[in-house]
């Protein structure tokens, strides 16, 4: 979310976007996988810059930690916007499932994955 012409300063000051708030509504963590949900194109238009970024970048699987990085804002930030798009039906959760304690190794995978293409 920074300036096209090279510069480091952002397009947006991150906490703005989020009204100020730095957690989600509920739990969100960063290694949850965010998937894009299937929009209407009139309703396309209506989403702010953040959104979009967040719905082309979502087009496949991406962690939360993932989306913070790519859009270059801080972990919060990014949990706000995506637990905000998720309630408003505009992208869809993949809570890791942690059975007994022991993490789901596919989505570990898949998180590393992500992780070694940035």
């Amino acid at each position: 979310m920074y300036g096209s012409d090279g510069d480091d300063e952002p397009l947006f000051r991150p906490y703005a976007v989020t009204g100020g708030r730095s957690e989600p509504r509920y739990h969100l963590a960063m290694e949850t996988l965010v998937s894009s949900m299937s929009v209407p194109d009139d309703e396309l238009s209506l989403l702010t810059p953040e959104q979009d970024a967040i719905m082309q970048l979502c087009r496949t699987f991406r962690s939360v930690a993932e989306i913070s990085a790519l859009l270059r804002v801080p972990l919060g930030v990014a949990r706000v916007l995506v637990a905000d798009m998720s309630d408003e039906g505009l992208v869809r959760l993949h809570q890791p499932r942690l059975a007994q304690g022991q993490p789901d190794l596919n989505m570990l995978e898949r998180v590393l994955s992500g992780l070694r293409r940035l």
